[in-house]
This record gives C-alpha cells, sequence and structure tokens, in this order.
C-alpha cells in the first residue's frame, strides 16, 4: 500500500511537503486506481487540512499549462457538488462580469457531480473553449473573457479522472479545481458547498500571494451567493481576511426562490442564461446572476463594494450589454481579427 495512504489510513495528517510528493505521485501517474480511490476517500471521510490543500495547489500550478502578462484577471467558480441543481450561475455571472469590464478568466470543466458543468452549458451556448494558454491570452485581451478547460491545462488530471468519476462522491478534486486556476488568478469568487470547506479553502488560499478572493456558502447549501438566505463570506484582501454574512435584502433584492434556478440538463441551463440575458426570466434567476457577477466586479476593483458591483451587473444586464458579450464570444478567433 502506498505510503501515504497508509498513514492517512492510520489517522495521520500530512504535511505541505509531504502532501506536494502525494500529489506528484498521483499526477505522475505513479499510482494504481484503487490507491487513488482509496486516498481520496480516506481524505473526504476524515477533512483535508489546510497544509495538505496548500500542499496540492502548489503541484497543480506547478503542472499546469500557464500564460504570462495577465496580473489581474478573475476567475468565477465553484466546488459544485451542492446537490441542488441550479443553473450556471458562475458561468452566468462571468459573462455579465466581462461585459461591465472585469477581464475574466473562467476555469471549469464537464460535469463531474452537478447537471450541468461549465463547460457543458458554454459548448450549448456555442461558445468555444481555447486550447492553449496563447489563445486564452488573445481571448482575454480582445473579448475580456477566456475559457480554460480543465483538462487542457491540467492534462495531468488525466491520472485520476477515472477514480474520481467512479468515487460518484465530492472528494478533494472539488476543492482543488477553484483554487487551481491555470492562470493563477489572484483575484476570484469562490463559491463552496459548505461554510466549514470554505474556511478550509481560505486558509490554504492565504499562504498563496492573493489580491482579492470571496469564499462564499449559501445557508441553503448552494455553492454561489444565494438568493434564497444568507450567504457567509470569507474576503481575502491585501494580506487580511474578514468573515461576513450577507442577506439579498441587503442589495435591494428580493428573497427569490430555488425552483426558479434549478435546470436538470445542459440544454436548459444555457437556455436560462439566454432569457436571463434577454430580461425574459423570473427575478430570482436575474438576481442571482446579478448578486455573483457583482461580487466578480467588486474583486476586480471596478467596484468599491459589493452592493456598487451588483447594481453594475443589474443594469450590465437591463442595458443588453450582457448580451451583446455573449454573442462576441461566440465569435471565432478570426472573426474578431478580420
Amino acid at each position: 500500500m502506498n505510503k501515504f495512504l497508509q498513514r492517512c489510513v492510520n489517522g495521520s495528517t500530512l504535511a505541505a511537503d509531504e502532501a506536494e510528493q502525494l500529489m506528484e505521485m498521483m499526477m505522475n501517474g505513479e499510482m494504481s486506481q484503487p490507491e487513488i480511490g482509496g486516498i481520496l476517500s480516506v481524505l473526504a471521510h476524515r477533512g483535508e487540512t489546510a497544509d495538505e490543500l496548500a500542499g496540492f495547489v502548489k503541484v497543480m500550478h506547478a503542472q499546469a499549462r500557464t500564460a504570462e502578462g495577465l496580473p489581474d484577471v478573475v476567475d468565477t467558480c465553484g466546488t459544485g457538488g451542492d446537490g441542488l441543481s441550479t443553473f450556471n450561475i458562475s458561468t452566468a455571472a462571468a459573462i455579465t462580469a466581462s461585459a461591465a469590464g472585469a477581464k475574466i478568466a473562467k476555469h471549469g470543466n464537464r460535469s463531474v457531480s452537478s447537471k450541468s458543468g461549465s463547460a457543458d452549458v458554454l459548448e450549448k451556448l456555442g461558445v468555444s473553449f481555447q486550447a492553449t494558454p496563447d489563445s486564452v491570452k488573445r481571448s482575454i485581451q480582445t473579448k475580456q473573457m477566456g475559457f480554460l478547460f480543465a483538462p487542457l491545462f491540467h492534462s495531468s488530471m488525466k491520472h485520476v479522472a477515472a477514480a474520481r468519476k467512479e468515487l460518484g462522491f465530492r472528494t478533494v478534486f472539488n476543492l482543488l479545481g477553484p483554487l487551481s486556476n491555470p492562470l493563477q488568478a489572484k483575484r476570484q469568487v469562490i463559491g463552496v458547498y459548505s461554510a466549514e470547506k470554505a474556511r478550509l479553502m481560505a486558509s490554504a488560499l492565504e499562504r498563496f500571494d492573493v489580491r482579492h478572493v470571496l469564499l462564499v456558502s449559501g445557508h441553503d447549501g448552494l455553492d454561489e451567493l444565494s438568493i434564497t438566505s444568507p450567504t457567509d463570506v470569507i474576503e481575502l484582501k491585501d494580506g487580511e481576511r474578514r468573515e461576513y454574512t450577507v442577506s439579498p435584502e441587503e442589495f435591494g433584492l428580493k428573497k427569490g426562490s430555488l425552483k426558479d434556478i434549478q435546470v436538470q440538463s445542459p440544454e436548459e441551463s444555457a437556455s436560462l442564461i439566454q432569457n436571463i440575458f434577454a430580461n425574459r426570466c423570473s427575478p430570482s434567476a436575474l438576481h442571482i446572476t446579478a448578486l455573483n457577477a457583482g461580487a466578480a466586479i467588486y474583486t476586480a476593483g471596478i467596484a468599491n463594494s459589493l452592493k456598487e458591483g451588483t447594481e453594475a451587473a443589474l443594469e450590465t444586464i437591463k442595458n443588453g450589454n450582457a448580451k451583446r458579450q455573449l454573442e462576441r464570444l461566440k465569435q471565432k478567433e478570426e472573426e474578431i481579427y478580420a
């Protein structure tokens, strides 16, 4: 049995450098699928530590394909796994925030533990993925947003994909995805399915040079800023950490309904996003998009507060700029330079 698996089975935790060694073994294909499944199961059962997360993230950053010269990009990414079957809120928020002037480096994948992953819904919306770091950089520079499809930028993840899929439950990789943007975005909005995990992720992130990050967990279990309940927020900004709770009413938004933002497929998610941008949706769908886009606008430094960012996002949707941005994102690179 792998020595690290044996230690974890025996109840020990790993130091950051040991976690690095373990992740390198997984990423380099040096562990069998049963060993990978075993370590992921044990970590999920006993809970990960900040040291372990930080060590894992360091290796994922080191092995990712990346691009230089994009210091102020923002990522909107969630852990997934909240089990509430909502539409792709963080993707809609990313498009809206990019229409409002934020430079978005959206990191995501196909669905693993949800009805629709960000890659699934973007495909249905007709938005192409960027296959290389240079093409992502060009897309951000010309269209304010690029999409980093995780398997193309974290190719070493292929060694854990089968074990993760077979397990079928949340693992440490749900936490690592949002922490491992290939461009190492220092501005982020990270949706987390529990306040406990958000605190853990924040403690790991504090070991890296982040600029402005919001980790958000809805009291209803949503891994987004929620429109149906209060949301716990952990804010990391310029070396300081604050924790507080916000409610929709603080932003002039009425409490919404979960059923109005639930979908059963990528097609339904794409349709709802199109309706949001066309102002043909429920207040709940509009407001949750604006609230999460507002968070991205705030972390980008365009707005001075979450409330101001939310107001900017609402205006961006209502004046048609978000819809126009979606159409722009559908354009092929050769059309942009034509």
